[in-house]
């Protein structure tokens, strides 16, 4: 074990203790030969001491993060200068530059951030991101610890920020060095998936990105819980909670935490979205990839299922008893899902979950990926389907036989009555079953999914009556005649492919609602 007042390789005197990882412990230290000092990461696991084949894995895996390093000539991307690994030590060192400051994680134990200096540090971290992954390196281990903040030469600015510790990254294409079911990084910054297995590139860095703004902004970690099990399994399955504190940066993080890597915003969009929160400039939409259509039909005919499909993941090979403890964790969740589900069907408005609602108020949101496709009459029963429905990513949870989706609308939209939003990343079954549940109340309610209309929030399968209504108040009434009073349980929202219809919203009480109740068509 080394201590204060070691030298190693006969020219780097250690001063001071800075901090420990899972993968060492970083000095302080004195060049002895240069007179300068730097910072000395002494490599090794916790636990005992590796030898044989365990060694020499070790000493490999630092190898990749020097050769990675110093691939990296970047103002955002700690320097390494030399490695040291001798036959007469017992593991290898890194010899980097020694950064004044604190990291973001000190910073975060202190205060959050506002969402204009957050989108400032994200361009930061981003444009090492995109150096990185431009020179086939990815991180895989982006979180609050491992950012360091500069000193500030003016009290009142924001640190520049420098990014290190690529002491997991792989380098694309390469990743014969990590072993079967290993865990790598921090549980709750990993994107689903690396958890998955199914693959991964520079859209999984970009999720732990938008992982580190949220906690940044909103002060709590959104899928920490308390084992790593069962952080693993939220990080599967768990909705992320919407954004309160982040305002203009909400869309940014809401279009960055979809479990669907496809539909993140590339590098390019990211750091336009995330320019116009830090200048204060109108936001800019993101679009997410449109699947390719599917072949034409007379109907839309839905598909019954009996759980959540999710991309086929490559074979994976894990210790048994991982695997099963893995299960286990995420049936319990399942099962508390269920649970709540049918404690709720009486009360479709979600207060079990805790949830919050289409319903919430006006936020930034994205643009429709493809054009709307005729509606069906007004007058048309209710389990008619649309004609040619908008397509939907493959991992889309596919509708139930026994509930009808609305497709896109045309032109302007219209009025509809919303009794209900629940969140797409929740199972077809406890979305049919609210559904039912909202049913009772009124027999004609239908669902839609809120990323078919830039006039909604993005992320959710909503419940609503389509009338017609002349405008908001008479939605109002409508829900008030069937008992259903609340801003929770019915709200007047207008249905179109306008970003700028997103201010219609009519909320209760129907006598004196609040809002903008009028408008188009």
């Amino acid at each position: 074990m080394s201590g204060q007042g070691d030298v190693v390789d006969g020219r780097f005197e250690l001063v001071e203790r800075l901090g420990s990882g899972g993968m060492g412990t970083v000095w302080r230290a004195r060049d002895t030969v240069l007179h300068r000092e730097v910072a000395l990461k002494e490599v090794r696991p916790p636990g005992p001491e590796p030898t044989g084949e365990a060694s020499a894995v070790l000493r490999e895996r630092v190898l990749r993060e020097a050769r990675a390093l110093a691939r990296l000539n970047h103002p955002h991307v700690v320097t390494i200068h030399q490695i040291i690994d001798t036959d007469a030590g017992p593991h290898p060192w890194l010899v980097m530059e020694l950064l004044s400051g604190r990291t973001l994680q000190d910073l975060l134990e202190e205060r959050t951030l506002s969402p204009r200096d957050a989108a400032r540090l994200g361009r930061q971290l981003l444009t090492a991101l995109r150096f990185a992954h431009a020179a086939g390196v990815l991180h895989r281990d982006i979180k609050p610890a491992n950012i360091l903040l500069r000193e500030e030469q003016d009290p009142g600015a924001l640190p520049a920020v420098v990014l290190t510790d690529f002491g997991i990254a792989a380098l694309q294409g390469s990743s014969r060095l990590t072993a079967t079911g290993e865990l790598i990084g921090s549980p709750e910054y990993i994107a689903p998936e690396r958890v998955r297995g199914t693959g991964e590139g520079p859209a999984a860095d970009l999720w732990s990105l938008g992982l580190v703004l949220y906690v940044a902004v909103e002060g709590v970690s959104p899928l920490r819980r308390a084992t790593t099990l069962a952080t693993l399994a939220a990080v599967l399955d768990d909705p992320v909670p919407p954004p309160v504190r982040s305002g203009p940066l909400a869309p940014v993080l809401t279009a960055l935490l979809v479990r669907d890597p496809g539909r993140r915003p590339d590098a390019e969009r990211l750091d336009a979205m995330l320019a116009a929160v830090a200048e204060d400039r109108p936001p800019v939409p993101h679009l997410p990839s449109a699947p390719p259509a599917p072949p034409d039909a007379a109907a839309y005919t839905p598909t019954v299922t009996a759980a959540r499909p999710e991309p086929p993941a490559a074979p994976r090979r894990r210790t048994p008893v991982v695997v099963a403890a893995v299960a286990v964790v995420i049936a319990v969740v399942a099962g508390t899902a269920l649970a709540l589900a049918l404690r709720g069907e009486d009360e479709p408005d979600d207060k079990a979950g805790g949830r919050t609602t289409d319903s919430a108020g006006p936020s930034p949101r994205r643009t429709p990926t493809k054009s709307p496709s005729p509606a069906p009459s007004s007058a048309s029963p209710v389990t008619t389907p649309p004609q040619k429905p908008s397509p939907r990513p493959s991992t889309e949870r596919t509708p139930s036989a026994t509930a009808t989706r609305q497709g896109p609308l045309p032109g302007f939209g219209r009025w509809v009555a919303q009794l209900h939003s629940e969140p797409d990343t929740s199972s077809p079954a406890t979305r049919d079953r609210k559904l039912a549940a909202v049913r009772r109340q009124v027999p004609e309610a239908q669902y839609l999914h809120s990323d078919d209309y830039a006039s909604l929030r993005p992320g959710f399968w909503v419940f609503y009556a389509p009338g017609p209504f002349a405008d908001g108040r008479a939605a109002l009434r409508f829900c008030a005649e069937r008992g259903r009073t609340s801003e929770k349980t019915c709200i007047g929202r207008f249905l179109s492919g306008s970003g700028a219809d997103l201010v219609f919203q009519c909320k209760p009480p129907a006598s004196s609602p609040q809002g903008r109740c009028t408008g188009r068509p």
